[in-house]
């Protein structure tokens, strides 16, 4: 099965419209990112086709369950799930944010290459940002522990915003480690296509004073 063909099938599996020139981008990152991984080893996946599905999909998968907004992508490393949400919703403000210098240069070009107008890319450490901005959903990819992506990321938090934090197996032991102050708005058990392996999505939220 070519690229387009599981792309496509993974779209309509998760009942995802996108248009032709959105689909044509998320196939050009890929191609992106198979190119940059060889010398800057920005995804332990090697092989496109297992890309699609453990990147492409992986990522787009949680869109419905993030509401709308400006999203922030703690440690994005290699723009995931930065970049394929923000070529799939090209109406919300994504930044991309991540320490690394090489991830960064990786992030810049994509950015550029992909003409997204929508996508800003800032090289700092999450809990060290002083910024004036602040977001609706935070979201982290095998960022770091439930507890800790909270504690650094949540002085970037917008009033109703959410803590966005995707994980593999239910993460009971994180989630009760969780520092006071927070509780979890709901955990979601993801369906990826062509993934067996387990995903969910924890959403966390400030208590109210």
């Amino acid at each position: 099965m070519s690229l387009e063909a599981r792309l496509d099938a993974g779209l309509a599996e998760l009942s995802l419209g996108l248009q032709a020139s959105q689909r044509e981008r998320l196939l050009t990152y890929i191609g992106l990112l198979e190119r940059w991984n060889r010398v800057y080893n920005l995804t332990a996946v090697r092989d496109p086709a297992r890309m699609v599905s453990q990147h492409l999909l992986d990522s787009l998968a949680i869109l419905p369950h993030l509401g709308g907004g400006a999203l922030l992508d703690v440690g994005s490393g290699a723009g995931l799930p930065g970049i394929p949400i923000a070529i799939a919703t090209p109406e919300r403000a994504v930044t991309l944010l991540d320490s690394n210098q090489k991830k960064v240069a990786f992030l810049q070009q994509a950015v550029a290459e992909l003409r997204l107008t929508n996508a800003t890319v800032c090289r700092e450490r999450v809990e060290a940002w002083q910024t004036k901005l602040r977001f609706d959903v935070i979201v982290s990819r095998a960022f770091a522990e439930l507890a800790d992506f909270v504690i650094a990321a949540a002085h970037l938090l917008a009033k109703g915003g959410v803590l966005a934090a995707m994980k593999g197996v239910y993460p009971d032991e994180e989630i009760a480690r969780l520092p006071s102050g927070f509780r979890i708005r709901a955990a979601i058990r993801i369906a990826v296509p062509g993934l067996a392996a387990a995903r969910h999505l924890v959403l966390v939220e400030p208590i109210a004073a």
